[in-house]
């Protein structure tokens, strides 16, 4: 299997190089200065799960078309932030021929609509990760906690395809903690309300689950929050099923928690955040299918105004 990951930074980076790292084909699609950094030091990972510092194989915008057409790809993984969803799909298009696949590994769903437009749905896999990763400022890869895990399958049910059964391999190869899903809408929606609930809450509140449920009615908000999220779910067609609900739950209520999302650590560094592609696209679904979801609205009315007068 032939691989192209957009990037080598926190995700695309660590899920790259493993597979890399055990010899599989891949390619980093980079810009000119992170290609002279790889060139000079190699791909760099720092995680839990072990260090490493090896050469891997990368390419710059302007010769992909022409690499692509020597070599075709068979899988291109996705892992931009959704914000730069358009100017991505954009880059990896040379790369995506008849028989290529497209892994969208982002958080929510959204995206979706965009990469079958482009792509054509049959060319694109559903997937998603866990993962807590950065690039740090010399350029290595900060795996920051143990959980690493890849998630993918085919989005109309069918079991056992070539192209699942190669990557489940690769992965199985690399050491890759991974499910190939027959359900990958459902593990979606499991993660994508869980993200919903925890981004929307700590975003709103600008602190950590603990901090929140510390709080008096902390713990109901949270609550409320993620309730808001379980029935778009159940409206879509995929309700939550009660265990992935207990679980979730005790993540967002945990007393003494010192989580945020990924979303919040980005809001309190200045950055952009992904608020339109996660907590406004939960409320424009609560919205479209006439839901009260007033929680959401304030959470999404918050990032709006942090967007609006965020300084670039």
């Amino acid at each position: 299997m032939r691989i192209l990951i957009l990037g080598a930074g926190g995700t695309g980076g660590y899920f790259g190089g493993r597979l890399a790292q055990a010899g599989i084909d891949v390619t980093f699609l980079v810009r000119p200065n992170r290609a002279a950094q790889l060139d000079r030091d190699g791909l760099v990972i720092r995680s839990p799960l072990g260090d490493a510092a090896f050469p891997v194989a990368h390419v710059t915008a302007e010769a992909l078309p022409q690499l692509a057409k020597e070599k075709p790809f068979d899988l291109v993984i996705l892992s931009c932030k959704a914000y730069d969803l358009d100017s991505s799909i954009d880059a990896i298009a040379p790369a995506v021929a008849a028989n290529t696949t497209v892994l969208p590994i982002l958080n929510g769903l959204r995206h979706y609509a965009a990469l079958d437009a482009r792509f054509g749905a049959e060319r694109v896999l559903g997937g998603l990760c866990f993962i807590s990763a950065t690039k740090a400022e010399d350029g290595a890869v900060l795996h920051l906690d143990k959980p690493a895990k890849l998630t993918f399958g085919e989005r109309d049910g069918a079991t056992n395809s070539a192209r699942v059964t190669a990557l489940a391999k690769a992965c199985e190869q690399a050491g890759i903690d991974h499910v190939a899903s027959a359900d990958i809408a459902q593990e979606q929606w499991i993660k994508y309300t869980f993200l919903t609930a925890l981004a929307a809450g700590t975003c709103l509140m600008r602190a950590d689950v603990g901090t929140i449920v510390a709080s008096d009615h902390g713990s109901a908000f949270m609550q409320a929050l993620y309730a808001q999220c379980l029935a778009v779910a159940a409206q879509a067609g995929q309700p939550i099923p009660a265990k992935a609900q207990e679980i979730a739950l005790g993540a967002i209520t945990k007393s003494g928690s010192p989580i945020k999302a990924s979303m919040l650590r980005d809001l309190e560094a200045g950055q952009r955040v992904e608020a339109a592609h996660i907590v406004g696209d939960m409320l424009s679904r609560a919205l479209a299918a006439g839901q009260s979801a007033p929680l959401l609205q304030a959470a999404y009315c918050h990032l709006q105004a942090y967007e609006a007068q965020r300084t670039v």
